[in-house]
């Protein structure tokens, strides 16, 4: 029998596959996260930051110098906070913790690190193979929050169990307030519901 527009309109999306982009993406971050933790991202910090600064264009020089001063006499904070925030990222993401928070603020980092340590993936040569990847993750980023506004609350989170605890939870989770699902009343039919047969539902309770 064929469906009727209402009934395929009301077809669940499944929970997993947005959730499974968000676990490996995580897993993605995990390893960047560890690798920051090792001597050879310690060791070689400052020098790659000065090499990207090496090339970039006269109007650029500012922003680059900028960062440099910045950093310079105080490395170690810097390295340390990098690889604290890549840690952060990658458990936010693993564990489904405010994902709207988390997608937008590591959108933002994934740039501020594209335009500083990758040189705005430049310069731009006859030479140059790549745009470098803090401009991809962000787009990522951006992706899982359109996902997270187009699919809503995500079943395998920490989010999902926090928020009918916490009345303001949905705020940094959610884009836009979730219609969590309520407890059927008395004499209602969910499967007419579900299928989309008002009809039904309405025949049933006049019963």
């Amino acid at each position: 029998m064929a469906q009727t527009p209402s009934q395929m309109a009301v077809r669940p999306m499944p929970a997993w596959p947005k959730d499974a982009l968000r676990i490996a993406f995580g897993l993605i971050w995990a390893i960047d996260a560890a690798l920051k933790w090792l001597p050879g991202f310690r060791s070689g910090y400052m020098s790659l930051l000065m090499f990207e600064a090496r090339g970039q264009p006269s109007w650029l020089r500012p922003w680059f110098d900028f960062w440099i001063t910045l950093q310079h006499p105080r490395v170690d904070l810097f390295i340390y906070l990098s690889a604290t925030i890549e840690t952060l990222i990658a458990a936010a993401l693993l564990l489904g913790f405010a994902r709207k928070l988390t997608y937008v603020s590591a959108a933002v980092f994934s740039l501020l690190i594209w335009s500083t340590a990758e040189g705005f993936g430049g310069p731009y040569t006859s030479g140059s193979t790549d745009i470098g990847t803090g401009i991809i993750y962000a787009v990522v980023f951006m992706g899982l929050l359109a996902l997270c506004a187009y699919a809503g609350p995500a079943r395998f989170s920490v989010d999902y169990w926090l928020e009918p605890r916490v009345s303001w939870w949905w705020r940094l989770a959610e884009v836009g307030r979730p219609s969590l699902p309520q407890p059927a009343a008395a004499g209602d039919v969910p499967t007419a519901i579900a299928t989309g047969d008002v009809g039904a539902t309405t025949k049933m309770r006049s019963l």
